[in-house]
């Protein structure tokens, strides 16, 4: 993919589109010690509040995708933005601990829009021996998000209060969904009258995989975002409380996790169009377990820094090889459907976790707590890993 048809085409606007959707559902975590002081929460507390979006935006994937299936995708991903920011600034206005949550639900339902839509469109636009590439670059807008906006929002917070952070940034969030809904709809017009319509992608041949392997595959994905979804969340506690550093130090390093996105996503892509999204996915989800397990242990310094690399690196490289095994094995028809289940079952694995999470780190400490998330990594990928190598594609 040369520079010309990279930035000629529709990659950037949806590198953008990505980074609106995330502005507003990255900041909870960050904010997590702003609003813990606020309320006065203990770490099970605290995880249901991050459990509160990670839920609902898990349940929200699943009638977004089986619409994405059925109507304009595009009606979804500016749900998944504007809808979005609109839920933030509900969020931003609350003044008890109840509305907050329930809003932070509201947001999530909202926010499931986006993902299960985007893919196959994009997959749609793309040359097929591009896909992978073209799906991680696609992941630099929500880590690019990830990056910039706590930073923002601590800032905003110190200087203003939480809610202001919220509100600060859900007014231009909202308003940039509105233009990219507009600019879409006329890339896309463009396209079809270029090709004859953008689902006329689907001119290669087509062979699925089994549904068994598809189903072993997206337990492999899913259960290690949902274990390193739900240990991340506490990474700015555990930066503060375990390793004693300042609320700054702890947005800041949670930021340097997403830095990963750029290129660990277009790596994981690119590996993916070369050897397959099996044997990478395979490779990358085998890095998490251990990862945790080390996170308690190292001291505080540039090996926890390069763990906050790792960490990165399996979500985002993750991403990319996983969303290219659904949009190229799954059947036309079904791909937005089988994309919700798939971020369903991550985003709600991660919604459940975090609690559980949050109630063994009170009762045992941070140590034991990753110790015992990074082993079940582990297992799991082993035990898949060894049913899916068993196979003949990915």
């Amino acid at each position: 993919m040369n520079l010309r048809t990279l930035f000629g085409g529709m990659i950037p606007l949806f590198i953008l589109g990505h980074f609106s959707h995330h502005v507003l559902t990255a900041i909870t975590v960050p904010l997590m010690p702003f609003i813990r002081g606020t309320f006065t929460l203990d770490y099970t507390q605290s995880g249901f509040v991050l459990s509160a979006f990670t839920l609902a935006y898990g349940i929200g994937q699943l009638p977004a995708g089986w619409l994405a299936d059925r109507i304009d995708p595009r009606k979804l991903l500016v749900v998944g933005i504007s809808g979005v920011a609109l839920a933030g600034i509900l969020v931003g206005l609350s003044q008890t601990y109840l509305p907050m949550v329930v809003f932070l639900v509201v947001m999530g339902l909202l926010a499931g829009g986006y993902h299960p839509a985007a893919p196959p469109l994009i997959s749609a636009l793309s040359p097929p021996e591009h896909l992978g590439r073209s799906l991680g670059l696609h992941n630099i807008g929500g880590g690019a998000s990830n990056i910039l906006t706590p930073l923002i929002a601590v800032a905003l917070a110190n200087a203003w209060g939480w809610r202001n952070a919220y509100l600060g940034l859900a007014v231009p969030t909202f308003l940039f969904g509105a233009l990219f809904y507009l600019l879409l709809g006329r890339f896309v017009a463009r396209a079809e009258k270029r090709s004859g319509g953008v689902r006329k992608k689907e001119e290669r041949p087509f062979q699925p995989e089994s549904p068994g392997r598809i189903v072993v595959f997206l337990f492999l994905s899913t259960f290690t975002a949902a274990v390193v979804m739900s240990a991340t969340s506490f990474v700015p506690l555990i930066v503060i409380d375990h390793f004693g550093q300042s609320k700054e130090t702890a947005a800041a390093l949670l930021s340097l996790t997403f830095t990963a996105v750029f290129w660990a996503g277009p790596l994981g892509g690119y590996f993916g169009d070369r050897f397959g999204s099996i044997p990478v996915t395979i490779a990358i989800c085998s890095i998490a377990g251990p990862v945790l397990i080390l996170f308690t242990i190292l001291p505080y310094g540039w090996g926890i820094y390069l763990l906050l690399l790792l960490v990165g690196t399996v979500v985002f490289a993750r991403m990319a090889a996983s969303e290219m095994f659904i949009v190229s094995q799954a059947p036309p028809g079904s791909r937005s459907t089988i994309l919700g289940i798939y971020y369903f079952a991550g985003t709600e694995g991660g919604g459940i976790l975090t609690p559980i999470l949050g109630y063994t780190i009170d009762r045992f400490g941070f140590p034991t707590a990753f110790t015992i998330a990074g082993g079940a990594s582990i297992l799991v990928t082993l035990v898949c890993s060894l049913w899916l190598l068993r196979g003949k594609r990915g």
